[in-house]
């Protein structure tokens, strides 16, 4: 089975976002003096793509793990810490620094990049850390023609196809089959992360990386569907108000408040 898996490298958790402001002074992207990780969505899904391909290694059948990122030159680094938990090689469609594309931009690269590749099966994780669209798998999907099935907790190889479990809203759960290939976008913490060892270390060193230019796809930041307008921190909007008087009428005047927010009767 050959998978491909898409990553996205987005600013850390605990990383202080500081925002870049444009030409006319409004902020409307991430400074790139911010750290930066793996999406943990797709960190998921190359988990989930590396226990797939020991499943078939153990039933003696082929098996590959292949990553991909749109993005600029400090993804490579990404891309290097996926090939050192297991994956086989990378494909990096790198953009130029600061370029910002939405996610019918990034779908319309990967599918571009991937023309020229044979797979059963794509993952992506089912979000973004840093925007949340939820969009690109589903996109990249219909680019290239692919059945698809999002929120996935569970895979299991069924009938020369695909057996997946999805979560539904209430606790409720839903089994379907797929044929391949086909993509399905995976929910965080449908196993259990591993780490890369120092031996995976090594050996990711040696492992191919190819890099294509996205502006060789002929996609560019006018591809894009969505515009951001711009972007803010959130305002501080908490004050304190200290009430006086007697309990009585300290409680009169917070039972006062509390009814003008609709919180009591």
């Amino acid at each position: 089975m050959k998978i491909i898996v898409c990553l996205k490298q987005v600013p850390a958790k605990d990383a202080p976002l500081r925002l870049a402001a444009g030409s006319d002074g409004r902020a409307t992207a991430i400074r790139e003096d911010v750290s930066f990780e793996m999406n943990e969505p797709d960190a998921y899904a190359l988990e989930a793509a590396l226990r797939l391909k020991e499943a078939c290694l153990a039933r003696q059948e082929s098996g590959e793990v292949a990553v991909l990122t749109v993005g600029p030159a400090r993804a490579a680094q990404m891309l290097r810490e996926a090939l050192a938990k297991g994956a086989d090689r990378a494909l990096h469609i790198e953009t130029p620094s600061g370029a910002e594309l939405d996610s019918h931009a990034i779908a319309v690269a990967m599918a571009a990049g991937l023309q020229s590749e044979n797979f059963d099966l794509i993952l992506t994780g089912l979000q973004s850390d840093d925007a949340g669209y939820a969009q690109t798998g589903l996109l990249l999907a219909e680019n290239l023609g692919l059945p698809h099935a999002t929120i996935i907790m569970k895979i299991e190889p069924h009938a020369g196809g695909l057996r997946v479990k999805r979560e539904l809203e209430g606790g409720r759960f839903q089994w379907l089959e797929l044929p391949r290939p086909a993509l399905l976008t995976i929910q965080s913490g449908i196993d259990k992360l591993r780490y890369a060892t120092l031996l995976g270390i090594k050996q990711a060193k040696n492992k191919p990386l190819a890099r294509l230019e996205l502006s060789a796809l002929g996609v560019s930041p006018g591809s894009n569907r969505l515009a951001v307008a711009r972007l803010a921190m959130p305002e501080k909007t908490k004050a304190t108000e200290m009430l006086a008087g007697t309990p009585a009428e300290m409680a009169a005047a917070l039972a006062q408040k509390l009814r003008q927010l609709h919180l009591v009767p």
